[in-house]
């Protein structure tokens, strides 16, 4: 008789899964043991991989178990399934989404321990002042709204600038490609932006670009920090422009990069590849 020698309590000889297990979660790649996927019973996770076939899981091209949520944020998830702890960083952003996730992987100890605590003064504790900024409490974008106008109202004393508006750089880039012919008026193909990378203080990138700002790559950076991780959900650089116009930023300077290729050795096709940087600054 096989003893279990798993958190789950299932027989070495009926396990379907190996001790290492690689998941795709969202593109995102992830390795871990067996034991702790299958420590929290009863949620997603533990089903899953407490089956005795593998045959109704999703895989992805290289044979790892593919799971269709945010990949960023299920590092979190994955650390409270090895000790059933929750640690965030500081002026974590994403508490909201991480609870949505929390529940998505039926962890109801996890949903607990991230929905706002509310003292009897009726007001958010510190843990609730770190809340996702899409939380629909009114009582939780006060203590955010209060601190955010207060840092913007002593940059603006300092530089003297009257509206409160915080000054500073923000920099856009991207890389671009495209494919030029012999006949560039008709085989020229129109320019394709991949991805706008934006660089600067955090607080000034969010003030501009608000909900259009993908923070995913750099979720803990705090708001008087600066990055250069950040991109937007869009790749119109002339609506990056516009968003920083309307915002009082004008552009200072810009430099650009590029190299050529041809794309096929019988024909004169070639493709150049460019990296363009802008840089906007407010006073």
């Amino acid at each position: 008789m096989a003893l279990p020698d798993n958190a789950s309590g299932i027989p070495v000889e009926e396990l379907a899964f190996p001790e290492i297990i690689e998941l795709n979660v969202g593109g995102q790649v992830y390795i871990t043991r067996y034991s702790t996927l299958t420590s929290v019973p009863d949620s997603l996770l533990w089903e899953m991989f407490s089956q005795k076939s593998t045959k109704n899981l999703a895989r992805d091209t290289k044979g790892r178990f593919f799971v269709d949520r945010d990949g960023f944020l299920f590092r979190y998830i994955l650390d409270y399934m090895r000790d059933q702890q929750l640690v965030l960083p500081d002026h974590f952003p994403e508490r909201g989404r991480l609870q949505r996730e929390a529940e998505f992987f039926n962890l109801p100890d996890l949903v607990k321990l991230l929905a706002p605590k509310i003292s009897k003064q009726n007001s958010l504790g510190d843990e609730g002042c770190q809340s996702d900024p899409e939380d629909p409490s009114p009582s939780a974008e006060i203590p955010r709204n209060l601190a955010s106008l207060g840092a913007a109202a002593c940059s603006g004393l300092a530089s003297g600038a009257g509206d409160g508006k915080c000054s500073g750089f923000i920099t856009i880039g991207y890389r671009g490609s495209y494919t030029l012919g012999r006949d560039s008026q008709t085989d020229a193909k129109f320019r394709r932006v991949a991805r706008i990378m934006v660089c600067g203080k955090t607080s000034l990138a969010k003030e501009v670009f608000g909900e259009t700002l993908n923070e995913s790559r750099d979720p803990d950076r705090p708001p008087e920090r600066y990055t250069s991780r950040y991109y937007l959900k869009f790749t119109f650089l002339e609506q990056a422009f516009d968003r920083l116009a309307d915002a009082g930023f004008h552009m200072v300077a810009c430099n650009s990069t590029g190299t050529c290729a041809f794309a096929h050795e019988q024909t004169d096709d070639k493709i150049w590849a460019n990296y363009t940087e802008y840089v906007f600054y407010r006073e």
